[in-house]
């Protein structure tokens, strides 16, 4: 990837995308410009990108990655695609798979023929670790069999084969990127460590699936998006790329760790029915990015978690409004 390159972000509103929208711009030494194109659905936010909202190399689209129109136009203008925009909620996805099909599925082959037609020179797929599976012991590399359990999971696997098929079908220059659970500021509080969070700064319960034994690795968002910007400049076509972050925690384990960092104990803790269909342990192998371009965590999670729960407690302008529109409790 060249240094002046025009770069087109979908989903760069959300949690991650945002992040590697920041990271990009903050970047002295990085010339690329970026579009963000997003549908500003509830997990998207405006505010998320005011760091960087007044930078010359920064533009901003409102609208949707199934809108073939106005991506086709947009794809024309840029040299590469970074593809965050997802349905992403395992949850949402139980009580409704619709739209996770529509839009991680049916959005990423708009993305993807726009891309071909115009002769982009890399489209970064972004994925989870979730396509896997669940694994008792040991971590999934790339070639493992994907064997995803839930409607969401099930559609980021989709939409991964989907992408991989236009490098082999047509010689796109694709790539795909499979990250575990990311963890950092502006992230939107449904997901398990900012609901956990929010709730315990309010002196409020936090409900604990099952018996607390499903077992995650957490990877610090800057972290992840470090390792995209790696694949951008430098990962093969048609490769997967698994980020890791080497911090694996049960669900209990990590509640122990909010607890403390929130000034709680195990009296706020509720547990509720398990989650249907719920994934016991992810664990990504992620040597290969390590050896082919040199990735590597920077961030130890007992730092960048004490640093989450503070941004929290900074932030409650950005969390509060959003957790009564998304009718969480508060």
């Amino acid at each position: 990837m060249s240094s002046s390159q025009k770069v087109l972000v979908t989903g760069g509103a959300g949690f991650i995308g945002s992040q590697f929208v920041r990271r990009v711009l903050s970047d002295p030494e990085a010339t690329e410009s970026i579009t963000v194109l997003d549908a500003l659905t509830y997990a998207g936010n405006p505010a998320n990108l005011d760091p960087v909202r007044d930078s010359a190399r920064f533009r901003f689209v409102q609208g949707d990655i199934t809108d073939p129109e106005l991506v086709d136009r947009l794809v024309a203008e840029h040299d590469a695609v970074v593809h965050f925009a997802a349905e992403s909620h395992v949850d949402r996805s139980i009580l409704g798979a619709r739209a996770f099909v529509v839009t991680n599925v049916v959005g990423t082959q708009t993305l993807l023929d726009a891309a071909l037609r115009h002769g982009v020179d890399k489209f970064v797929h972004i994925s989870t670790d979730e396509v896997y599976g669940s694994i008792d012991d040991g971590s999934w590399p790339e070639t493992w069999p994907l064997a995803p359990n839930s409607p969401y999971s099930a559609s980021k696997a989709s939409s991964d084969l989907i992408a991989l098929s236009y490098h082999r079908t047509h010689g796109l220059p694709v790539a795909v990127t499979r990250c575990s659970n990311n963890y950092g500021p502006y992230h939107f509080p449904e997901k398990v460590i900012p609901l956990f969070v929010t709730n315990l700064l309010d002196g409020k319960k936090v409900p604990l699936y099952g018996d607390g034994r499903n077992v995650r690795d957490w990877l610090h968002v800057d972290d992840h998006c470090q390792g995209i910007e790696k694949v951008l400049r430098g990962g093969r076509p048609g490769e997967v790329y698994n980020i890791g972050g080497g911090t694996e925690l049960s669900n209990k384990e990590l509640t122990d760790l909010l607890l403390k960092a929130c000034g709680a104990d195990w009296d706020s803790v509720e547990y509720v029915e398990d989650r249907k269909g719920h994934d016991l342990r992810y664990s990504v192998d992620w040597t290969k990015i390590h050896d082919e371009l040199g990735y590597q965590p920077k961030h130890p999670f007992d730092e960048g978690l004490a640093e989450v729960v503070q941004w929290y407690r900074d932030n409650r302008a950005w969390w509060e409004p959003l957790k009564d529109r998304a009718g969480l409790e508060s």
